[in-house]
């Protein structure tokens, strides 16, 4: 009996060597992007960022009233805490970004691609929404409600009525 309890704990503790010799070996580290680029907590007042790939950039809390990000790719850029205030976002393309607790009062969203954008606690009051897509976007109804009041246009780029992106009824 005693053999037989001496010999499952060795096969248990020869498993268990295996497994983490195994983990070791395929071990891989880790890489940043390598274009990761933070603009956190910085003032960006009127900074033109035009036509540029901004794929995966952080914008938290920064200041950024002003700029202009027309026609720039934002795919899952990071803007949280932002003030976006009178910025030109025209024809951008925000697909699966996080716009969390932004003012965006009296920007120029003409024409901008949010699909898939996660823009909970942001803030919409007298923005040029025309030909906006917002397919799949998380919005706060209220802010949707408000949106639909003034919402016209198609995007040139996906084809979307932004009446239909926002569910408007």
């Amino acid at each position: 009996m005693m053999k037989k309890i001496v010999f499952r704990f060795l096969g248990l503790l020869l498993v268990i060597c295996l497994a983490w010799l195994w983990v070791l070996l395929d071990a891989h580290p880790a890489f940043a992007q390598a274009n990761t680029i933070n603009y956190s907590s910085t003032n960006l007042e009127n900074r033109d960022f035009s036509n540029q790939d901004l794929v995966g950039v952080n914008f938290i809390a920064a200041e950024m009233r002003g700029a202009n990000f027309q026609g720039s790719d934002l795919t899952n850029a990071m803007f949280t805490k932002g003030n976006l205030l009178k910025a030109n976002l025209e024809g951008a393309n925000f697909t699966g970004a996080l716009v969390d607790q932004v003012t965006m009062d009296s920007a120029n969203l003409k024409n901008a691609n949010f699909t898939e954008a996660t823009m909970s606690r942001t803030r919409f009051y007298d923005a040029d929404i025309t030909g906006a897509d917002f397919t799949d976007a998380i919005i706060d109804r209220y802010q949707v409600k408000l949106m639909c009041d003034r919402a016209e246009g198609v995007n040139p780029e996906t084809g979307v009525e932004t009446r239909y992106s926002l569910g408007c009824r």
